[in-house]
């Protein structure tokens, strides 16, 4: 129980200001490109409470953590919050202007991975061993904001990769591929089941790990 309520501690900040931020990237270039209604619904903020969504930010890593302790080795550990709301009819070029609202969130996670990762090389040189608990949560924050930005660029809609590819199709495939869209989240689950969905995301994993081993 206590190495469990300590991997809690460990991966809270970098789940939740990963899943955060995210969401408010989303809503400010949306901004920059047009469109208030993130910004009029409050949602450009890095409160996180604003975008906390009760089942993907709090209960779905829990879960993922509790089955990882128990059944041992390895395991994806991932989230999401409340979608910020977009209306991409107010864009001022919808099609193209997606392509960067949708590249934001991935971006800010990659933009995330950095700075744990720069954390870590700090106190790595401060002598700080790999057991201490920021030296394990900045581990965590690389490996998860990797994760989230792997996660969301796969490309299906209604995920972040789904509406890149859309605003790079020539416009009738691109209204074809989002007929995809009600399945998407489906389809993630399915890959996930049945393992694809891992072996998609285990080079960034495996990313993560070659940055822990520069530092350390």
């Amino acid at each position: 129980m206590d190495s469990l309520i300590q991997t809690i501690a460990v991966y809270a900040l970098p789940v939740l200001f990963g899943i955060t931020l995210h969401e408010a990237a989303h809503g400010y270039v949306a901004r920059m490109f047009g469109d208030p209604t993130a910004y009029q619904a409050g949602r450009i903020s890095l409160n996180p409470i604003r975008h906390i969504d009760p089942i993907g930010t709090i209960v779905v890593p829990l879960v993922l953590l509790f089955s990882t302790k128990l059944l041992g080795g390895g395991g994806l550990l991932f989230g999401w919050a409340k979608p910020v709301p977009v209306d991409w009819s107010r864009l001022r070029r919808p099609k193209r202007d997606m392509l960067w609202v949708a590249l934001a969130g991935p971006a800010s996670n990659l933009f995330m991975a950095v700075i744990w990762a720069l954390g870590l090389r700090l106190l790595a040189e401060t002598g700080a061993m790999q057991g201490d608990f920021w030296v394990q949560m900045s581990i965590a924050g690389i490996q998860v904001n990797l994760i989230l930005m792997a996660l969301n660029l796969v490309p299906l809609p209604p995920l972040d990769g789904g509406r890149i590819v859309f605003s790079l199709l020539p416009a009738r495939m691109a209204w074809q591929y989002s007929r995809i869209e009600p399945y998407g989240l489906l389809i993630v689950i399915v890959l996930m089941v049945t393992g694809v969905l891992w072996a998609i995301l285990q080079p960034f994993l495996a990313l993560g790990q070659s940055v822990v081993g520069w530092f350390l």
